[in-house]
């Protein structure tokens, strides 16, 4: 989930927080599901919400762990395109995202049991698959560390600057 997605699920979260302060005491906050189509238009976001709907074994929904996933399950979600109502390409982009990042390859251990779209588990994590997950996982962490340093870099520059010219003046 990117930050722009998150921002939003922040502000409605907020909204739905301050709605229930301003509401009766005893209703209750509504929490999203899978029920309703989610407001992002992002097409990978988009399928990997249909997946979940449609497969929630392969894809659990947070904060449920990730699961490795069959090798070649691209091509055993492609024959359910009609289903999902998406492209293939969606499809391909949706995929992609789910299996990149730190949740996904926290899941790749040795031997984990790898699952097929039913949740049937289909082979294993092998040694050398592990260890890239592991290598993806360490260089995602070293690029996050590297671009929060230059963002606060950027923030104490302009500080800096700000400061000067308020001095100057």
């Amino acid at each position: 989930m990117g930050f722009e997605q998150l921002a939003e699920l922040r502000d409605r979260l907020r909204a739905e927080k301050e709605q229930v302060k301003t509401d009766s005491p005893k209703q209750r906050i509504r929490k999203p599901s899978l029920k309703t189509k989610p407001r992002e238009q992002d097409p990978a976001v988009e399928a990997i919400w249909l997946l979940q709907k449609h497969f929630p074994l392969a894809f659990p929904v947070t904060p449920a762990p990730k699961v490795p996933l069959k090798e070649g399950i691209l091509k055993d979600a492609e024959q359910h395109l009609e289903l999902l109502g998406i492209s293939s390409e969606q499809l391909k982009q949706g995929m992609a995202t789910w299996c990149r990042g730190s949740r996904y390859w926290l899941s790749m251990t040795e031997n984990a049991p790898r699952l097929d779209l039913s949740g049937q588990a289909v082979g294993s994590v092998t040694a050398a698959q592990a260890l890239h997950a592991k290598q993806q996982a360490k260089r995602h962490r070293g690029q996050v560390r590297r671009k929060q340093a230059k963002t606060k870099d950027h923030v104490q520059e302009k500080s800096a600057d700000t400061a000067a010219e308020q001095t100057e003046n």
